[in-house]
């Protein structure tokens, strides 16, 4: 099945680089959604308010670009994979793309945000890890979402209704630790935040290794 996983993988960044859609739309969104921010707060010096709102722009900007993983492929290019590797490499693939594409729109984000609204953070390796690990916790949920969403004939709908319910464990472990990133907080505070996290991370992704072939049949 490795062989299978790096296949679908590779498919999956060809595919992006060849149109650049999926990145370039999440780059549009949150730099204008910061933009705006900018143009009403000018600076944000509270530091709850610099903090949700830096993850309520990445949790829509997941939410959007995640929700199209399976939906932007036809049932006739499903099936054609679904034959020909095995349906957890499919899922597994997913996950590990849509975690790298997370990555990637978290840390311009995190670059644009500091620029226009200042930055208040006060370890920045320790909210740089939290910035990791919350972004595969949200692509490696999403897509689990994504692949149960897919299935209904109101995806779009299904998927938003589903996200939010699902996400509430992992973006209240995410923003108390990137709070107190913010206020520098000593690790030893919070290793326990990372273990959640991590936590988190393995039930989700051993539970779409698990469940998603009984999708895949269906």
């Amino acid at each position: 099945m490795f062989n299978e996983l790096r296949f679908l993988v590779q498919k999956e960044f060809r595919l992006e680089w060849r149109q650049k859609t999926m990145l370039t739309g999440m780059l549009i969104y949150v730099i204008s959604t910061v933009f705006i921010c900018y143009m009403t707060f000018k600076r944000i010096i509270d530091i709850p308010t610099w903090n949700a709102l830096f993850w309520i722009i990445m949790i829509f900007a997941a939410i959007n670009a995640v929700a199209r993983s399976f939906m932007q492929e036809s049932r006739g290019i499903q099936l054609y994979y679904y034959t020909m590797v095995h349906p957890a490499a499919v899922i597994l693939s997913k996950i590990i793309y849509n975690s790298a594409l997370l990555i990637s729109v978290a840390l311009i984000h995190l670059l644009f945000y500091s620029l226009f609204l200042g930055n208040e953070v006060q370890n920045m390796t320790m909210f740089i890890i939290g910035l990791l690990l919350g972004s595969t916790g949200l692509a490696a949920t999403l897509t689990l979402v994504s692949a149960i969403a897919s299935r209904a004939s109101n995806s779009p709908s299904l998927m938003a209704i589903l996200s939010f319910p699902i996400l509430i464990p992992l973006l209240m472990t995410i923003i108390r630790f990137s709070r107190n990133a913010i206020d520098g907080i000593d690790w030893v505070m919070n290793a326990s935040y990372v273990y959640v996290l991590l936590a988190l991370i393995g039930m989700v992704v051993t539970l779409s290794y698990l469940l998603f072939p009984y999708l895949w049949k269906d």
